[in-house]
């Protein structure tokens, strides 16, 4: 999965980062920006943006309409692209004055890349920490891609801090089995790297119209100088694993969390039918809504249709 259009705006870095993003990248270029102190002291941050320190290192936050908030809905991202990949909802749940908290997972945009195992509980307990520091007791939690792995395994970690579950294009319901050896080699890394300068061009599968989006392959092209993306890719992937969500996607059905998921209609990425039997046989109560004219962003290419699945599954409304 893939990225986030806001902060690239805003954000002001040192002149060789400003004259990366000017020029094509050259193999030099690749990983060559440590996110440091000196990196995010280089950012400049809006209003309701900003960094902690969580027990695996800083995670890059943004939020809205927090005062006062207990109860958020809380944004996750799929697999590479970071959290700027939520902002049409973002921006969306902003104008109908719901609180909203997102951020960027270890490993992806502005947060720390640690040198540990990227697992889901990883991920899960960094949405965790983050509550914690806001003193956030609960929450509505929508996962994209990957980011629905993520909630899953949150929900198990902490149910009773989930008001709701809603999943996007989750790739979280396909069988997949854990490597039986999680290390990461410096070939590995090597190899991966060695892709960059296709790996842009390839996210724009993720689209059923991918002309409508003629800058997103640069975007994901800022993320490829940040060093530690490759490894903490390859380690996500190699630590994938179904057995344990789904005992907490079966532990779901039997709970009263609403549950929710929503497909493009045209997603090449995440097959529905791969694993439609199973998804009808653990969440056999879940509602369930499909977006026309849509591949594995509905919530970009059709925001109107998205939104408005919102409105009817977070706020009333009726939906389409």
């Amino acid at each position: 999965m893939k990225t986030q259009p806001f902060l690239f705006a805003s954000r002001i870095l040192s002149i060789l980062f400003t004259a990366l993003l000017a020029f094509p990248l050259s193999a030099h270029d690749y990983e060559s920006i440590a996110k440091d102190a000196d990196f995010r002291n280089s950012l400049r941050l809006a209003e309701g943006v900003g960094f902690v320190e969580l027990s695996a290192g800083h995670t890059y936050y943004r939020t809205s309409n927090m005062s006062d908030c207990k109860n958020p809905i809380v944004l996750v991202h799929g697999f590479s692209v970071p959290s700027y990949i939520w902002d049409p909802t973002f921006d969306f749940l902003t104008r109908k004055q719901r609180c909203v908290l997102t951020l960027d997972l270890y490993g992806r945009g502005f947060s720390d890349n640690p040198d540990v195992d990227y697992t889901d509980t990883l991920f899960a307990t960094q949405v965790l920490e983050l509550m914690d520091y806001f003193a956030l007791e609960r929450g509505t939690f929508i996962g994209l891609s990957n980011g629905g792995r993520v909630i899953s395994q949150l929900a198990g970690l902490e149910p009773d801090r989930v008001e709701g579950l809603i999943y996007v294009a989750s790739s979280g319901f396909r069988d997949v089995v854990r490597s039986p050896d999680t290390r990461v080699t410096q070939a590995e890394i090597d190899a991966l790297i060695a892709t960059y300068p296709q790996l842009p061009e390839g996210q724009l599968a993720d689209f059923k119209y991918p002309d409508r989006f003629p800058d997103w392959a640069n975007k994901y092209a800022d993320l490829l100088i940040h060093k530690g993306f490759a490894r903490a890719l390859i380690s996500t992937r190699k630590n994938h694993d179904s057995t344990e969500l789904d005992r907490i996607h079966a532990d779901l059905q039997e709970s009263t969390i609403p549950v929710t998921t929503i497909w493009g209609d045209s997603d090449t990425v995440v097959v529905y039918q791969d694993f439609a039997e199973k998804l009808d046989r653990l969440l056999p109560r879940r509602s369930e809504y499909t977006v026309p004219e849509s591949g594995h962003l509905p919530h970009m290419e059709n925001p109107e249709y998205f939104h408005r699945l919102l409105e009817g599954t977070l706020f009333e409304g009726a939906r389409p």
